[in-house]
């Protein structure tokens, strides 16, 4: 798998999901070079191969116009290392690269400041290593600096012989996958670690001691084993055939999901894991998965010079009849307080089953809720997963409508609440509005897709003056909710909020393109 596209894999993977703005993030005052957080990967490279790309990110909300050098000498006798963005020219003295970043309002919360590409000279050898210095000034002097580290690696060729697998089952069926990987090198490769991703229907029939696992209850499924094996050039080895895919009980059907499962070398695995969102950390029990031959350690680091051909991508039809339905909800159904106070209020579905929702799949249901308050009521408590509609700030007090929405998988029987709160500002009684939206998929039973909060606030010492309001709320803008006493006069439309996948999905979306130039 190229490194790129490994990347790519991080925007789609969201075993952490995290709720962002579509629209552009409002100003803030750029901040100082050393209030920056600074992030760039390191790299593995070898002698003929195609070398790799490392990226200086500056994790902030706020933006504003920087100078990046980028300081070579380090790594000068055994790579080569120049600008990777042909849309950000840089000036050359010496060893040290000079670039601007300048403000721009698609930054977003990540400023992709500078893209370097990295190639091991021909005279290198295994295992020399140096560090490239990135030292950020901003507009009044201020600077900070980080490092990332280039070593050389031996260089070998893993390849997957399987570079395609259609799959079938029913809903928990056991699928036997055969997966081989080989060396198509010129040199023997010591230690393979095998990464697979995937969609919910495929998931993992065991959990084994020498692998890491993403949590139990994903969206999609992550795993990494390692196996301490030699593979001589022009040899294979596959997995032994313990191994293979359930699909889960619960899945929506029929449904089809997408996988893929990638050989690396330990070294390029450090590199790849390195920039995953989330770390794979619950390791399994269920004895040890063998790749045979096992044999000795390299005691140089490896790299793989050819990442086209390592991968094998899976697809899954999975058959049968299951849906789902979902139903809003809103508690306290009734909720009371003088003027002035504040009162909590929770919203949000519960999942009835009998399939999850919240998978990944072509059946996949995924549902939004979608709060209304009325109008003599203010938000001053929000949830982060929720939005105000129109300008999408997540957690905004006091807005009228709120979109609420995360990649969270909910089994049968399992709810999802945001919680609120709310200052009661005029007497009078009142109603909320809960609806439920849905991004994918078909809900079995629409009728319980709304749930109503009466909101009752009384007067410091007097009654609740229930013909004193009409009951006009903020209305909701993208459907027609039914407010007592009031027509909603609302309009349709989609708001623009995305489930984005961790921290490095949220660069992907949020960041300014980059284009690499050889």
């Amino acid at each position: 798998m190229p490194k790129q596209l490994a990347r790519r894999w991080l925007a789609g993977f969201g075993v952490v999901g995290a709720l962002v703005a579509a629209s552009a993030i409002p100003a803030f005052a750029a901040p100082a070079a050393e209030d920056l957080d600074l992030y760039a990967k390191d790299v593995v490279v070898a002698p003929g191969g195609p070398g790799d790309y490392t990226e200086l990110f500056a994790r902030t909300r706020e933006r504003g116009d920087y100078t990046v050098k980028v300081d070579r000498s380090k790594v000068a006798g055994f790579a080569d290392v120049w600008n990777g963005q042909s849309e950000k020219p840089c000036t050359e003295s010496g060893a040290i690269l000079t670039c601007k970043v300048l403000d721009k309002v698609d930054d977003g919360s990540y400023i992709n400041m500078v893209a370097v590409r990295v190639r091991a000279k021909d005279s290198a050898t295994p295992d020399q290593q140096g560090g490239l210095k990135f030292t950020v000034t901003d507009a009044e002097g201020g600077s900070a600096t980080y490092h990332s580290t280039v070593s050389i690696g031996e260089g070998v060729d893993l390849a997957a012989i399987e570079q395609r697998l259609e799959l079938t089952g029913a809903l928990g069926d056991t699928l036997d996958v055969p997966l081989t990987v080989a060396n198509r090198g010129e040199k023997a490769v010591h230690d393979v670690v095998l990464f697979f991703e995937g969609g919910y229907g495929l998931g993992p029939s065991k959990r084994y001691k020498n692998c890491e696992y993403s949590p139990a209850d994903s969206f999609r499924h992550a795993f990494a084993c390692r196996f301490h094996t030699t593979i001589e050039p022009g040899g294979a080895a596959r997995l032994d055939s313990r191994f293979g895919f359930t699909v889960p009980a619960d899945d929506p059907a029929p449904n089809g999901h997408s996988g893929a499962a990638y050989w690396y070398t330990p070294a390029d695995w450090e590199e790849f894991q390195s920039s995953m969102p989330v770390r794979l950390g619950q390791q399994g029990t269920e004895g040890e998965l063998t790749l045979e031959p096992v044999s000795l350690h390299s005691s140089s680091r490896q790299t793989d010079v050819n990442d086209q051909n390592d991968r094998t991508l899976m697809r899954l039809q999975v058959s049968g009849d299951q849906g789902t339905e979902v139903a809003a909800l809103g508690t306290p159904a009734t909720a009371t307080g003088k003027v002035g106070a504040t009162v909590p209020l929770k919203v949000g579905y519960v999942n009835n089953g009998p399939a999850a929702v919240n998978v990944d799949g072509a059946k996949d249901l995924r549902a939004r809720t979608v709060l209304s308050l009325p109008s003599g009521v203010t938000a001053v408590r929000v949830p982060m997963t929720c939005s105000s509609y129109g300008d999408w700030v997540p957690g905004k007090p006091g807005a009228t409508v709120y979109h609420c929405g995360e990649h969270k998988r909910l089994a049968q029987g399992e709810k999802i609440e945001y919680e609120f709160e709310l200052r009661l500002d005029e007497a009078g009684t009142r109603a909320a509005q809960v609806r439920l939206t849905f991004d994918t998929g078909v809900d079995l039973n629409p009728a319980n897709d709304r749930a109503t909060i009466t909101i009752i606030a009384s007067a410091d010492g007097g009654s609740e003056n229930p013909g004193g309001d009409d009951g006009q709320g903020g209305g909701d803008p993208d459907g027609s909710l039914p407010i007592t006493g009031a027509k909603a006069g609302l309009t349709a439309g989609i708001g623009g909020v995305l489930l984005a996948a961790g921290a490095v999905g949220f660069v992907v979306a949020r960041r300014r393109k980059t284009r690499f130039v050889a």
